[in-house]
């Protein structure tokens, strides 16, 4: 079973680099790829398809930046974070704000598996993890 695994995890990376075009995940790219896989069945299409939907969602989370915000935030400073965190990839970033109370004050900013932390929560919870 672990081989068949292994097979659609590599079958899945295939599929998902044909999906890009200058290191971004093409729609047309990703439909093409989606009907080869309907047409040609692999084995274990489920788990390749589970694989590939992976891939393709984690590469896609690489160009959002995820801002949680405690209070009121302004499309400039989304547009501020969106500019930041371009320059800081090296690829076009959008941001998208998403209400969280628990923050208290300041943002927090997820780009992929990358978080930015300058929330009074979060320098709280550095503050009792240093003492």
């Amino acid at each position: 079973m672990a081989a068949h695994g292994k097979k659609a995890q590599q079958f899945a990376r295939q599929l998902f680099k044909m999906s890009l075009v200058d290191g971004t995940v093409s729609a047309d790219r990703v439909s093409g790829v989606l009907a080869y896989v309907e047409k040609h069945r692999p084995a274990n299409p489920v788990m390749v398809l589970k694989a590939y939907a992976r891939l393709v969602a984690t590469e896609l989370a690489k160009s959002e930046a995820v801002v949680e915000h405690a209070g009121a935030i302004n499309a400039a400073t989304l547009t501020a974070v969106a500019a930041a965190m371009s320059r800081t990839y090296g690829r076009a970033v959008t941001a998208t704000a998403r209400p969280n109370a628990a923050l208290l004050a300041g943002l927090r900013v997820q780009v992929g598996d990358d978080v930015y932390e300058s929330s009074v929560a979060g320098q709280l919870a550095a503050l009792s993890a240093a003492v």
